[in-house]
């Protein structure tokens, strides 16, 4: 853990705003503005970027990823630039409860893959790139997305410690945990053979 050296105030505004942003359901705004319907009664009814992935459209599913996982990145760093590390973390821990958890969508929110590793790539690059890396290797083999997040959310306290990134120790496994929590229905279908694999849409 970082030595706390922001005020408190700043330490609150700084929580309450990244929770705000970690809560926008990128998902389901841009499946809703393509036309492709409401995500959650699609599919898993999950808004992350894997449910997109069911609807068919490959550029909704990289866009959805890609403003999930900025939602973690950005929010560390105008935390990390405009008060110190120790906002940084809180940062990306209250965008990634806000994915989790939003308020506009009555605290049913995505699975926070993406929002993690963006949240790394922006705290320790070489501790997100390891963890994109580890993702990338486990869905090529596996080709099963939430089995590869599993591995990778997994992986990443070892990676903190091979780049010397201790600091993010209790963050990450803090992270680690609400992930595993969150794939709880999958872990179950995972044993069973019943988890649906990459790219294949979902009745």
């Amino acid at each position: 853990m970082p030595e706390i050296t922001s005020p408190t105030l700043f330490l609150i505004l700084t929580a309450v705003l990244s929770y705000l942003l970690g809560a926008i359901p990128f998902g389901l705004v841009i499946t809703r503005a393509m036309g492709l319907g409401d995500l959650r009664k699609i599919g898993s009814g999950n808004i992350g970027a894997t449910n997109v992935l069911r609807t068919g459209n490959k550029a909704a599913a990289l866009a959805t990823l890609l403003l999930d996982a900025g939602k973690g990145g950005i929010a560390v760093l105008i935390a990390r630039a405009l008060l110190a590390e120790d906002a940084a973390q809180l940062a990306g821990l209250m965008a990634f409860l806000g994915h989790l958890f939003p308020v506009w969508l009555g605290f049913r929110g995505g699975k926070g893959v993406a929002t993690f590793l963006g949240t790394l790539l922006a705290l320790a690059w070489p501790v997100g790139l390891a963890a994109c890396a580890t993702w990338l290797v486990a869905a090529a083999l596996l080709r099963i997305s939430s089995a590869a997040a599993l591995v990778s959310a997994a992986s990443s306290a070892g990676w903190v410690f091979w780049f010397g990134e201790g600091r993010l120790l209790i963050l990450v496994v803090v992270l680690t945990i609400l992930i595993y929590i969150r794939h709880a229905e999958n872990l179950r279908r995972i044993k069973a053979g019943t988890e649906p694999r990459i790219g294949r849409k979902r009745a």
